[in-house]
């Protein structure tokens, strides 16, 4: 008879009670590998006073959810997080530990990872579920989680194994699984934890908090006209925005116009920024580094404008336009508007 295998646990990551896109990604990517094995999935949501933050967990995917609550956990300071989590994690065993690679999800499972002697893939793109050969040990392998991920400054596509299960552990970039449509008729059981946290946890006090909403959020644009450092210039960014109002769109950068100061990071597409999966994607001035495609690649239709015709964003794109953008873009925004 073969060993029961763990379940497949999914960090739930939750600010005054409003749960991050990413971890409603990483339920559903978690119900689908979870199906591939044949286990559970299970999420672990951590604050105070979650009771209205639980039932879309289960229309996504889970079948438990972990509902941990002490004033200690709010706000989100790392050490009393990373202790409650530990404890749960060293009671259930589960195989697969995921959580959104934000900047909470990135100080939270290195801790975790090192405390419990765990493996971590920082930063994947892909998760998917594979049998691996050990070549050095021969052993084999089954059912083991393939960590995609970019490596070498995004010029390779690395899969990561890890071959003990202490657990797996990955954190996942944001708006690179899809969330699938609830099924609000599902539903899960809530198992209700008092955790016990030690007075060394909990020497950060936070004495205020300060935050500030982001200027945009490209995740849920259907349109974004993206400039490049082909631009030229961040008064030259203006005929970027004069398309995309003409578009009705909104307007996204790559990462070398935001190291150039012409716009805020924001509005970064790719590796180092933001991945998006609008319906058109038109890249201007943007030569298309394997960082940059990262983050759009995975576009309805992409048209790309740029003056070389061997640049990689034609690789990708459904429409290549060879030209000045200076040129291209007033013709494209007058045919437009004809149009309208």
């Amino acid at each position: 008879m073969a060993e029961k295998r763990g379940n497949v646990w999914v960090f739930i990551e939750q600010e005054a009670g409003k749960i991050a896109d990413v971890s409603l990604e990483l339920i559903c990517k978690g119900r689908e590998i979870a199906d591939r094995l044949d286990v559970k999935t299970e999420a672990v949501i951590l604050g105070n006073n979650l009771e209205g933050s639980i039932e879309t967990l289960f229309h996504h995917g889970a079948d438990v959810v972990y509902q941990v609550e002490d004033k200690a956990l709010e706000p989100f300071t790392v050490l009393p997080y990373a202790e409650a989590i530990v404890s749960l994690l060293k009671e259930h065993k589960p195989n697969i530990f995921m959580v959104g690679a934000t900047l909470k999800g990135r100080e939270l499972a290195p801790r975790i990872a090192s405390t419990m002697l765990a493996g971590l893939t920082a930063d994947c793109t892909d998760l998917q579920i594979d049998n691996f050969v050990d070549k050095l040990t021969k052993t084999d392998h089954k059912d083991k989680l393939m960590q995609i991920r970019p490596a070498f400054g995004g010029n390779i596509i690395a899969t990561i194994v890890t071959t003990w299960e202490d657990p797996q552990m990955v954190t996942v970039r944001e708006g690179v699984m899809k969330i699938t449509s609830p099924n609000k008729s599902r539903k899960g059981k809530v198992v209700k934890v008092k955790p016990e946290i030690s007075a060394s946890s909990k020497i950060v006090k936070v004495i205020e908090r300060i935050t500030q909403e982001k200027s945009i959020d490209l995740k849920k644009s259907q349109i974004i006209i993206a400039g490049g450092y082909g631009v030229g210039s961040k008064e030259n960014f203006k005929i970027i925005y004069d398309l995309a109002n003409t578009l009705n769109a909104d307007v996204g950068a790559s990462r070398a116009a935001v190291d150039a100061g012409w716009i805020n990071h924001d509005h970064q597409v790719g590796q180092t920024g933001v991945t998006v999966r609008p319906k058109l994607y038109i890249a201007c001035g943007i030569s298309g580094s394997v960082q940059h495609r990262a983050g759009m690649d995975e576009s309805s239709k992409i048209i790309a404008i740029n003056t070389d015709p061997d640049a990689p964003i034609f690789s990708v794109a459904h429409y290549g336009i060879v030209g000045d953008l200076n040129e291209v873009i007033p013709k494209m925004i007058k045919a437009f508007r004809a149009k309208v």
